[in-house]
């Protein structure tokens, strides 16, 4: 239980800074189930794996803040527990002796609207229900949250105008009338499924705006969602609907180091084109009594070291270094250096 996969530390080298990483902990006082894909799922088990999480993550004591990838609590959970159960996990976050950092996911709207949730995940962007913000723990780096239900069907009242655009979007690309259902669709087309969302037009402005002032001011970014950005990196059925349109943009500056995800349970990691990592985190849910997935993530000037335990992979994402990239090929990047 809770031990590390991998290295330990970069030898001789103290991380500018750490952080701790959790995702789809699916928290819900119901018995243990399974995916629709047949994976078994614990649903009471995984608020323990948070609280061991949390436990690691302050005897650690050199953390500056937690980064939850959303879906803190599950869909199945009986509606009159939603929030209840929603503050539950938070309080158990909460015991974490810094800040902690939250992103919406789908579950997390299938039990609270974003005018309840928001609030109790301490989101401060609050203007129009908006869920996407930056920080910077340091003046050389850079966190950006994305919110990957800006355009949903899911969260919004079934009027508001983001709703609105979202069942546009799936009426036209998902002729199912399940809309959570791939059936019938080819390849990256799999992606238009109710349970994802896209990322709207004045968040795309914003992010630009945030780039480039982070290009001026010579930091280092680390672009994070809760849905996945690039399909090297998961299955086409998690991917963010508008995923192209968004790396696009961040393809246009240099400053991205790292999209951090979650989502798609079993995990994965892909460098793309430009040399970004995509790194999608292994879900807290899926743990079995007596297994874990959690981490904490140490930041270099050169590097990224994701740290894990159990069923979380550590994975090593130094910044151009140890790669070649080339238009044909895009980047290549030593697998033994990369992920540990």
């Amino acid at each position: 239980m809770a031990s590390a996969n991998g290295i330990e530390s970069v030898k001789g080298k103290q991380p500018l800074f750490s952080f701790g990483v959790i995702s789809d902990v699916q928290y819900a006082d119901i018995p243990d189930g399974r995916s629709f894909l047949g994976t078994p799922r614990y649903y009471r088990h995984s608020i323990h794996v948070l609280n061991r999480a949390v436990q690691n993550w302050n005897n650690h004591q050199k953390l500056k803040f937690v980064l939850s990838f959303g879906d803190i609590v599950d869909g199945f959970c009986p509606k009159d527990q939603s929030l209840s159960s929603v503050k539950k996990v938070v309080s158990e976050f909460d015991k974490f002796n810094g800040l902690v950092y939250h992103m919406i996911g789908n579950h997390c709207l299938y039990n609270l609207p974003r005018k309840e949730l928001l609030p109790l995940l301490k989101i401060s962007k609050l203007d129009g229900g908006l869920a996407y913000y930056d920080f910077s723990p340091t003046p050389n780096f850079r966190f950006v949250v994305l919110d990957g239900y800006d355009i949903s069907v899911i969260g919004w009242p079934q009027d508001h105008p983001n709703s609105m655009e979202a069942l546009q979007i799936l009426s036209q690309r998902n002729p199912n009338a399940d809309k959570n259902s791939p059936s019938g669709l080819i390849g990256l087309e799999r992606r238009y499924l109710m349970f994802n969302g896209g990322v709207g037009k004045e968040q795309l402005k914003w992010l630009d705006g945030v780039l480039q002032e982070a290009t001026h001011l010579k930091q280092k970014v680390i672009v994070c969602s809760h849905l996945p950005l690039d399909p090297g990196a998961t299955s086409f059925e998690a991917l963010l609907w508008n995923y192209d349109e968004v790396m696009n943009l961040i393809h246009n500056y240099n400053c991205v180091k790292v999209c951090l995800a979650g989502h798609d349970h079993k995990g994965g990691y892909t460098i793309d084109s430009h040399g970004i990592h995509h790194r999608v985190l292994e879900a807290a849910l899926e743990c079995p009594p007596g297994s874990d997935a959690f981490g904490h993530i140490d930041v270099y000037n050169d590097g990224l070291y994701l740290i894990a335990t159990d069923r979380m992979s550590s994975s090593r994402m130094p910044f151009d270094s140890d790669r070649t990239c080339d238009s044909e090929n895009g980047c290549i990047t030593d697998p033994l250096t990369s992920t540990l």
